[in-house]
């Protein structure tokens, strides 16, 4: 069967289905002539071997598999290829096995080796990155149409993608392995790993099941020795490309060297005497960083001359002049215009950031690029180096964004000590020479930069020398999702502390009540967060149905000597959302700005109409505090009102209302700036803790949404950058 001229027929034709007998358990993805990439637990269901198997396969292991979609009927033998087999482990610096039910982990990739060439109409498939717009489709094992998965990516968690599941088929095993499909980008964008399903029966609004993918950076890190996968044909500027190199390359012998050694870089078989300019382009555009080889290779062909006094980088000989050069590179940026590195530079810059622990990689991307209208959502240091590797320099800016990013880096991690930090520095110093940026601009934006960093120091109290840097406390962040019946739950725990990237540190998918939640958030701050000076922020992420859930008077079991253990008394606790929309983020950015005369707002009883509430949120567009002061029936829609119309700080008491009471609320944050009403809320918990024969202080059952503009979402909430990234 040859697969038909449609959109999906490069998937078609690079599907391969994994066999066991005449059973398919999984699927894998034709990357080259004869090498087939697929999980590795896949390969050992294949083989009828333990799921985790750590060993690798040797050549008496053969693996059946099928090309569904261009030999239906015919069997294929293929062997695991010795240096790319790389088993499931927990952690990425070590090879301990996977714990039952641990996501996400790492590895987990094998690659097989055809015996034989694969049947006519077979076709590597071509590979982009993921994009957080666009759907993608997964096929079954048996390669079938109709059990076809539509899903979404939500968010980057290296080495994972997180992808919600819109629909189609129900995510079974037998998907892993298979190759996760962007029907509009024409590309596979990660190879399906594993999903998570939610309880049954789901709760009505219950978020989509979730299914995790490996990615493209990911697979590249994991695999070095895998050739450079083919990428869909681009046809923008490769007309000015042709020309550029006509310029540069000039006569057959280099044009023909040029070929012959980018097609021994990326893994191509040369066209030899018969290769010729169009041949050498429609190499380097066909293949993932290809361009960047090329323009590596242009300049290496012949040893430039020496550098003169007004000459500080080297430039190609005979091939051409500055501006050719200069015109040759503005066409490879057309190109391919987010990628500036080739293969090796980008998996050397990948190794050196693996060691970098203190740079967030949000605020890493709002410094370099302080003008850009949104920002894409990242998940860590290679991520946000992705994404600036796709920006090109500003007009003026001498040193492109994806050096600004890794000097900012070698900057900041030179306070820990000097490797990586040096390190960085060479490379910046190499990868730049190499692309022509000018040494003395390197220099100087560094100096700027280590300028601009100097500690700030703090207000000494009296009669005390001044203190160092104003510390920034650490966080824990909770993305609860409760069953239909809201007592129990399953939830990931994220940290972020010492200015370090977001880090999951807990994974419990099986169910768990309130008290579980919270030993585990006890268990988190104990091994993962150093709370001095300042004690952690502790943020439960919920679904807007799920606010009135009294997460911040939970605690754990007086299980030990320290007696239970109450976050909303020792920490500060705060609820939040995880489904703010593109309009809410609207309201949310306009009530930020007014923050400095920002009015608070009162919605009591004479609101519980959810037309009222919107009328009077939608008069009164600057204030950024709101207190809830009704009957608690109604305190979820008036919730759902804020958090649609932006507002990032509500305060509520949970069984109170009444004149009196909004009163009190309003007074508890007059005069307090909106960092500091965390804190003020925790002290009246405490208070009225600490008080155990009042029973009408207002401390008691007190609780505070809140989304205020320095707190970003946790990187696997859904939706989480929608706060960012509208």
């Amino acid at each position: 069967m040859s697969a038909g001229a449609g959109p999906d027929t490069p998937l078609q034709q690079s599907f391969a289905s994994l066999r066991c007998g005449d059973r398919a358990v999984g699927a894998g993805v034709l990357v080259a002539e004869r090498l087939v990439l697929t999980c590795a637990h896949v390969v050992n269901s294949a083989l009828g071997r333990d799921r985790f198997a750590q060993d690798t396969p040797g050549a008496g292991d053969p693996v059946t598999l099928r090309l569904p979609h261009v030999a239906a009927g015919r069997d294929l033998t293929g062997r695991v290829v010795r240096e790319m087999w790389v088993p499931p482990r927990a952690t990425a610096a070590t090879s301990d096995p996977v714990r039952p039910g641990q996501v996400p982990y790492h590895g987990d990739l094998a690659v097989l080796e055809l015996a034989e060439a694969p049947p006519a109409g077979a076709e590597p498939a071509p590979f982009l990155q993921h994009s957080y717009a666009n759907e993608t489709i997964a096929l079954w094992a048996s390669g079938h149409p109709l059990p076809t998965v539509r899903a979404v990516p939500r968010v980057s968690a290296p080495p994972w993608i997180a992808l919600d599941v819109l629909g189609g088929a129900e995510v079974t095993e037998g998907f892993s392995g298979g190759p996760l499909w962007d029907r509009a980008r024409q590309a596979v964008v990660g190879l399906v790993a594993a999903v998570h399903r939610a309880p049954e029966p789901a709760a009505p609004g219950a978020p989509p099941t979730t299914m995790y993918a490996i990615s493209v950076p990911a697979i590249e890190a994991e695999l070095p020795a895998l050739p450079p996968s083919a990428v869909p044909t681009a046809r923008r500027g490769v007309q000015q490309l042709l020309t550029a190199l006509e310029r540069v390359l000039q006569g057959r012998e280099a044009v023909l060297a040029c070929e012959e050694r980018l097609a021994a870089r990326l893994g191509r078989p040369s066209a030899g005497p018969a290769a010729d300019l169009e041949r050498l382009v429609g190499l380097a555009v066909g293949v993932r960083r290809g361009i960047p080889e090329l323009l590596d290779l242009v300049r290496d062909y012949e040893p430039p001359p020496a550098a003169g006094p007004y000459e500080p980088h080297p430039w190609p000989g005979h091939h051409g002049a500055r501006e050719d050069w200069e015109r040759l590179r503005r066409a490879a940026r057309t190109v391919r215009p987010g990628e500036y590195l080739t293969t090796r530079q980008r998996r050397d810059l990948s190794g050196l950031l693996a060691h970098c622990t203190r740079t967030d990689p949000r605020t890493l991307l709002e410094r370099v690029l302080p003008h850009a209208p949104e920002l894409p959502a990242v998940a860590g240091l290679a991520d946000a180096m992705d994404a600036l590797e796709g920006f090109s320099s500003l007009t003026g800016a001498p040193v492109p964004p994806l050096l600004q990013g890794v000097v900012r880096v070698s900057v900041e991690e030179s306070a820990a000590g000097t490797y990586p930090s040096e390190d960085l520095d060479a490379w910046v110093e190499r990868v730049g020479a190499r692309s022509g940026v000018d040494e003395a601009a390197v220099s100087q934006f560094r100096a700027d930069v280590v300028a601009a960093a100097a500690p700030v120091r703090t207000p000494a109290a009296p009669g005390l020398p001044g203190t160092g840097t104003a510390a920034v406390a650490p966080r824990v962040q909770v993305e609860l999702l409760p069953t239909a019946t809201g007592r129990r739950f399953t939830y990931q725990i994220w940290t972020l502390a010492d200015r370090r990237t977001h880090r999951l540190a807990l994974v419990r998918d099986a169910e768990a009540g309130s008290e579980q939640v919270v030993d585990d958030i006890r268990r988190v701050l104990r091994t993962e967060v150093r709370e001095d000076p300042e004690t952690a922020l502790v943020e439960y992420f919920l679904p807007a149905a799920w606010l009135g859930l009294d997460v911040d008077s939970w605690e754990s079991p007086d299980g030990d000597e320290d007696g239970p253990f109450v976050p909303g008394i020792t920490r500060r606790v705060v609820v939040r959302t995880t489904e703010r929309s593109r309009e809410s983020y609207a309201g949310w950015k306009q009530r930020t700005a007014a923050l400095p005369h920002a009015k608070r707002l009162v919605l009591d009883e004479r609101h519980t109409d959810r037309m009222v509430a919107r009328a009077q949120l939608e008069v009164h567009r600057d204030a950024g505090t709101v207190i809830v002061c009704c009957p608690p029936d109604h305190h979820g829609t008036l919730l759902r009102q804020c958090v649609q119309a932006g507002v990032h700080t509500v305060l509520w008491h949970r069984a109170e209302h009444g004149a009196q009471l909004a009163q009190d609320l309003l007074a508890l944050v007059d005069g307090a700036d909106h960092t500091e009403v965390p804190e003020v809320v925790r002290l009246e918990r405490a208070k009225a803790m600490a008080e155990p024969e009042s029973t009408t202080h207002h401390g008691r059952r007190l609780s505070l949404l809140y989304d205020a503009p320095d707190h970003r979402p946790p990187q696997l909430a859904p939706d989480a950058w929608v706060l960012t990234q509208p």
